[in-house]
């Protein structure tokens, strides 16, 4: 399953990550934090997930990083942005894993005057470039700027987060000046290994425990968008390993979730359909007779 990694769980994981203390709003309304990646690779690879927080890292050590359909080698230094809708795992190949990564919020990168989202940012938007090698000059170059970032998280200076914001936004414009790795290799099993991630992703959105929540991925564009890939890939992957198409998967898991809302709640039908994603009650009691040639309102008088 594509677990989602929160800044709480990756504090709680890694209990010596935080010595200063950092709340997780530590810097107004968001967050930021500096490592060396030498601390914190005590725990193994990590898990393939996907984070609500973004990433900035200098790899210093020879890894893989792993997407849903792709995987790249990191056989040298590497500047790499990580962000909260795309899932991936590092696979550490050498012994020494050195470097510095800081991860941040997006509330924490808006400043008063600059509310631009990252999500549109080449370095960190869906299909962006992610990763940039770096030569020897240009390591010792942004290893400086992360020393320094480390240093003022521990100062009493009273404009430190400014000062911080800044310091990220100048690695932010270098990397955006850099040509960016393209040395991309496709997963052998890339078919399975996208049906596997897409099948997880769909059934994390259930149960609908609550009225007030809804389902919010009812396309194969909205999967194909928060697993990386694109919306043909996706359906070719699915289709090629289930037989069923990406559509029919979406369907038929909506229709188990709402046979088990008619049956074990007293949710009336226009409370099912919007949590169900739909606009309209009609809608949802035209769709529901397409797949089971019954209506809402029959599967109920049968729970009776």
């Amino acid at each position: 399953m594509i677990k989602t990694e929160t800044i709480e769980a990756f504090y709680q994981s890694r209990p010596y990550a935080n010595p200063r203390g950092l709340s997780m709003n530590n810097a107004g309304p968001g967050h930021i934090n500096v490592f060396s990646r030498s601390s914190c690779f005590k725990d193994g690879t990590p898990s393939y997930s996907r984070r609500d927080f973004y990433k900035v890292s200098l790899v210093i050590g020879t890894g893989k990083i792993n997407y849903a359909d792709k995987w790249i080698s990191i056989d040298r230094p590497a500047l790499v942005f990580s962000n909260p809708l795309v899932p991936y795992s590092w696979e550490a190949l050498s012994v020494v894993q050195e470097g510095w990564f800081c991860l941040f919020t997006e509330a924490f990168i808006q400043s008063r005057e600059n509310r631009e989202t990252l999500h549109d940012s080449p370095l960190f938007k869906v299909g962006g470039n992610h990763i940039f090698f770096l030569t020897q000059e240009q390591v010792a170059e942004t290893s400086s700027i992360f020393r320094k970032m480390t240093a003022e998280l521990d100062s009493d200076y009273a404009h430190k987060y400014d000062l911080l914001r800044n310091y990220l936004l100048l690695i932010i414009h270098e990397a955006i000046k850099m040509q960016p790795a393209d040395t991309y290799n496709k997963n052998a099993n890339a078919a399975s290994r996208t049906t596997t991630l897409f099948l997880e992703l769909l059934e994390r959105q259930f149960p609908i425990d609550n009225p007030q929540n809804y389902l919010r991925l009812r396309s194969a564009n909205d999967y194909a968008h928060h697993l990386s890939v694109h919306t043909n890939h996706l359906n070719r992957s699915v289709k090629q390993v289930t037989g069923k198409t990406t559509t029919s998967h979406i369907a038929n898991r909506i229709i188990r979730e709402a046979e088990a809302l008619l049956q074990h709640t007293n949710w009336d039908i226009a409370q099912i359909a919007y949590s169900l994603g739909f606009e309209e009650p009609a809608y949802f009691t035209n769709f529901f007779k397409k797949h089971t040639r019954s209506t809402p309102g029959g599967i109920r008088q049968k729970a009776v």
